[in-house]
């Protein structure tokens, strides 16, 4: 079949131009397929693998009709036109960097909203207006409920990974967001899977909407290639992670817990393999830190867990790991669907020791997957095949010094009036350990001088503490912080 470029689509110019600046000039599949209906304002129900493209088979229908004969005059706060929701804050990250630069080239605004992170940004850039919103449910509900954002203006929703938001129990909240929007806006579902509730969202929400199937659901990439590495024991697989990690290309590794994941990612650094983790113990900053390390390159190794099964797209990674098998096959599909994505090439290794074969068997036939198992040690030939050129040692930076957590002298006010006492009166003993001043005669406690010391209290000091043991507390402690005029639509009517 000969490649269809987006302008044979019917995409506008100036989205086509912004598409081939990105090296994007053939459509794929499933944009090929779905573009002359979304472009048209019909609703469409899209399912295909991962990797497949639709985000941008989203993305631009809406930005073209929300730029073009949708535009609905001055933007207004709080009353977005585009509504795209998502399962995850990588997947909403993700949607919103190939959404920005396209809506860029029509004068619209987009942003971002989710958990995990203030809200006052997110209120800032609704306050000021955006045309787009991407979002995850549990967030923008909070939004819509404390009036910082209504929805009565949309005139086109996504859902994206509509399966996932299911597995995740968000169908009640999505439920309840799409009954916000109006019931003659363009809805867009995208989906691997109609199980779980997503079917009631179709036949609830969607008008004899256009379907569009580019692969089986949850079906494997052609592109990809399988292998079940067999280890003896845990110390051979523990060198099988250490070498399959070792090569120059991007490669993703996943665990079944954010401990260990962590923990696997400290060891291969300490290894010289400088690697990140991601997983759902980490702050929204640390995961963007973390995934911008990993994309532009500076390290080549990404330990994560599931949460980065859906969220991840980052091009050109060659090798995905499962260290830790998923517990079933649609998670061993998504996982594995972060490489050979938009008709690359990937491999993808599973790592299983003798007790876990049987179970990993079922699994794979779940997913379709027919890949035998391999008895390997780390310099067998399959191995060393997938490590490829091997990266180079780098250095690990020396880990700062642990402050003691005991032991330390306090510099709390009432530790320092205590010492206070002592040093005045040094002949007095003392009753009992709380340092007050023996008893007199009288039963009353023996007056001492004035016992006064710094009023500041201090704190103890923490992992991230650059105090000393001597030194006054006060000055231990950290400050403290501190249109377009032609338009007509649906937000011009209210």
């Amino acid at each position: 079949m000969p490649d269809i470029t987006f302008s044979t689509l019917g995409v506008p110019y100036p989205l086509v131009e912004v598409l081939a600046a990105d090296g994007k000039t053939d459509a794929f599949p499933i944009q090929v397929d779905t573009l002359p209906d979304t472009l048209a304002g019909r609703d469409v129900l899209g399912r295909g693998k991962t990797g497949s493209g639709k985000t941008l088979a989203f993305a631009i229908p809406m930005v073209a009709r929300l730029g073009t004969r949708l535009a609905g005059g001055g933007r207004r706060p709080g009353r977005p036109l585009g509504l795209v929701l998502a399962p995850t804050r990588e997947l909403a990250t993700q949607i919103n960097a190939v959404l920005e630069p396209l809506a860029t080239a029509y004068g619209l605004k987009t942003t971002t909203i989710f958990g995990g992170v203030s809200q006052n940004r997110q209120v800032s850039a609704l306050k000021a207006g955006v045309d787009i919103v991407v979002a995850c449910p549990g967030r923008l509900e909070d939004l819509m409920q404390q009036k910082f954002v209504t929805l009565d203006a949309v005139e086109i929703t996504v859902l994206d990974e509509a399966d996932h938001m299911a597995d995740l129990g968000f169908l009640p909240g999505v439920t309840r967001i799409m009954n916000a929007t109006p019931a003659d806006g363009q809805r867009l579902l995208f989906s691997a899977t109609l199980d779980n509730g997503v079917d009631k969202l179709v036949t609830k929400f969607l008008h004899s909407p256009k379907v569009h199937s580019v692969d089986e659901a949850n079906s494997p990439v052609a592109a990809m290639t399988h292998h079940v590495f067999g280890a003896a024991d845990a110390e051979t697989k523990k060198q099988l992670i250490e070498a399959l990690a070792s090569g120059t290309g991007r490669r993703i590794l996943f665990m079944r817990t954010k401990h260990h994941a962590k923990k696997l990612a400290v060891q291969l650094t300490a290894a010289g393999i400088p690697a990140v983790d991601l997983h759902g113990n980490l702050s929204q900053p640390q995961r963007d830190r973390n995934l911008a390390a990993f994309g532009a390159g500076e390290v080549k190794v990404l330990v994560a867990t599931d949460v980065a099964a859906r969220g991840v797209h980052v091009d050109d990674v060659e090798l995905v790991v499962h260290v830790d098998p998923p517990m079933e096959h649609k998670a061993y599909l998504h996982r594995s669907g972060r490489t050979a994505r938009a008709g690359s090439e990937g491999d993808v290794v599973t790592l299983v020791l003798p007790t876990q074969e049987k179970d990993l068997a079922q699994l794979m036939r779940k997913a379709g997957i027919s890949a035998a198992t391999q008895r390997v040690t780390p310099n067998s030939d399959a191995v060393v095949a997938l490590i490829g050129d091997r990266a180079e040692y780098v250095k690990p930076a020396p880990r700062e010094a642990r402050q003691p957590q005991g032991g330390g002298r306090s510099q709390g006010a009432n530790a320092q009036r205590k010492r206070a006492a002592r040093t005045e009166q040094p002949g007095q003993k003392r009753s009992d350990r709380s340092g007050r001043p023996a008893r007199s005669g009288s039963g009353r406690p023996a007056r001492s001088g004035s016992g006064g010391s710094s009023s500041t209290r201090g704190g103890s000091s923490s992992y991230y503490s650059t105090s000393t043991g001597g030194g006054s507390s006060q000055s231990n402690r950290a400050s403290a912080p501190s249109g377009n005029p032609r338009r007509s639509g649906r937000r011009a009517q209210g």
